[in-house]
């Protein structure tokens, strides 16, 4: 099964992302992913019940966001 950085790199993903997802394919700690989820700076999430997932689209959108506000700096 691909990782989710090999599969954002091909394309979108047919599924919604995991946490754990997201800590892979920014590299970061898992830890990392809900301190940005505390304080609203990471990729939008959403909750289904107690599970928290990510939509691909708007991972792949903050993702260029950012690339552009960090060239535009």
């Amino acid at each position: 099964m691909p990782s989710a950085t090999t599969t954002l790199r091909a394309g979108l993903p047919d599924r919604y992302l995991t946490p754990d997802d997201i800590a892979d394919l920014f590299g970061v700690p898992l830890e990392t992913v809900y301190q940005w989820r505390k304080k609203r700076t990471g990729p939008p999430g959403f909750r289904v019940g107690k599970h928290l997932r990510y939509d691909p689209a708007a991972v792949k959108a903050w993702t260029a966001e950012r690339m552009s506000a960090d060239l535009a700096a």
